[in-house]
C-alpha cells in the first residue's frame, strides 16, 4: 500500500510529465532516424538504377545528339532572350534555334563483353 503514495508522490510533484517528455523525445529521435535510413535506402537504389542506364551522349547545350546533323548544327528550338530590364535580367523571350557548336567531346563508350576478374575456380 506504500507505493501508491510514491506514484502519488511523483504524480504531484511532475514526474509523469518528465517521463511523458522523455517518451515522446525518445520517439521523435527514433522517427527521425527511421526516416533518414529510409532517405539513404531511396537514394541508394537511385544511384544503382543511375550506374546502370548507359550514358547518353549529350552536347555542351545540354540537347541529345541526335539532334544534330553531320554539319554540327543543333535542330533544337529554345528560348531566346528579346529584351532585357536595367540589370541585364531578361523580360521576353522568343522561341529560337540553337546556335551551339557540334559536340567536340569525347565520344561514349560503346558497350564491351569483359570476362571477371577474379578466377572462381
Amino acid at each position: 500500500m506504500g507505493w501508491i503514495w510514491w506514484v502519488l508522490i511523483l504524480f504531484w510533484t511532475g514526474g509523469f510529465a518528465w517521463f511523458a517528455d522523455t517518451v515522446r523525445t525518445a520517439m521523435r529521435n527514433r522517427h527521425q532516424r527511421k526516416m533518414e535510413l529510409m532517405e539513404a535506402k531511396r537514394s541508394e537504389r537511385l544511384a544503382v538504377e543511375a550506374a546502370h542506364r548507359p550514358p547518353e551522349p549529350v552536347c555542351g547545350c545540354t540537347h541529345h545528339l541526335s539532334k544534330h546533323d553531320k554539319a554540327g548544327r543543333c535542330h533544337e528550338r529554345v528560348e531566346v532572350p528579346t529584351a532585357w530590364d536595367e540589370n541585364k535580367k531578361p523580360l521576353r523571350f522568343e522561341p529560337g534555334q540553337c546556335n551551339c557548336q557540334q559536340y567536340v567531346g569525347p565520344q561514349p563508350l560503346s558497350q564491351v563483353y569483359a570476362d571477371e576478374l577474379t578466377d572462381l575456380a
